[in-house]
């Protein structure tokens, strides 16, 4: 079996994770995961915790009576999302947030997840998804070309919204949904959006980075091709992905097989059926 590519360096990301300060991206998911959780009406009995910052968990805590928390650096439960030490049908609840964007092998990861899940049991994350920081990633790739006449891993390469629904289909989850939210941040200055980045703990954590310090004529050439408002400022897309997924049970909603609905899609389309092949008459246009 061939050895997965190793794209973070997870000891260094936890390292990062482990600094974190407060940071208005991870207000907003913990509200979002909130109101997620309301909706579902269940009191959650046993839930995991998959090493989510405190101010979001606070916002969570009280969906479930008992919680098990894990922390990728030090804490109470060290813990890998890539290796989950916990048995088969261990809760009810597991959430995640901002953090399985950074593991190596996400579909892996979603597959131990589900595993550890009781029938019904439900998945809740978020993560950042593919379009988060592209002006950055296209403004270091410029800033290099132009000074060292080539480009280096800087920005995490991140998933689409499709790619991880069909990630959580493969992964065994019933119900499967991915959505995801875009915010469009205006900086008055590149140093803000770096500290923002410090704040999460999202900086470069890539294992084929650069370990040298970043050249001060690259940085200014990536500034310079940074895209900016009229006023200059410089503007940073985060787009967070929520994915919703249920441990597969008899008592869940199935679809019909073929010949076993109730309605014909025409009368739900308040329009005329026709056979294959039939063709239909145009519809009146206003000239």
């Amino acid at each position: 079996m061939a050895e997965l590519p190793r794209i973070f360096d997870r000891r260094l990301y936890a390292k990062r994770r482990a600094k974190t300060r407060a940071s208005f991206l991870a207000a907003d998911v913990a509200d979002n995961l909130a109101q997620r959780l309301g909706a579902v009406n269940r009191r959650f009995l046993s839930a995991l915790d998959l090493s989510t910052r405190n101010e979001v968990f606070a916002a969570i805590a009280p969906f479930a009576q008992r919680w098990t928390r894990t922390a990728l650096g030090e804490g109470p439960l060290t813990a890998d999302e890539e290796t989950l030490p916990f048995a088969s049908e261990s809760f009810d609840l597991v959430v995640s947030a901002l953090s399985l964007h950074a593991v190596n092998d996400l579909p892996g990861a979603l597959v131990q997840i589900r595993n550890v899940l009781k029938p019904d049991g439900l998945f809740l994350a978020a993560l950042f998804g593919g379009a988060t920081l592209s002006e950055l990633r296209t403004a270091f790739a410029l800033g290099e070309s132009e000074v060292l006449g080539g480009i280096s891993p800087r920005v995490a390469p991140m998933a689409d919204v499709r790619e991880l629904g069909g990630l959580l289909q493969r992964a065994g989850f019933a119900l499967p949904v991915a959505d995801s939210e875009r915010t469009v941040v205006r900086y008055g200055a590149f140093a803000t959006l770096v500290d923002d980045l410090r704040a999460l703990g999202e900086t470069n954590a890539l294992s084929d980075r650069v370990r040298t310090f970043l050249r001060r004529d690259v940085l200014a050439a990536a500034i310079g091709s940074y895209p900016a408002d009229e006023d200059g400022r410089l503007k940073a897309t985060f787009e967070i992905v929520y994915l919703t997924g249920w441990a597969p049970h008899e008592s869940q909603q199935k679809p019909l097989k073929p010949g076993q609905a109730r309605t014909r899609l025409a009368d739900a389309l308040h329009t005329e059926e026709r056979s294959a092949g039939e063709r239909a008459s145009p519809k009146p246009q206003d000239v």
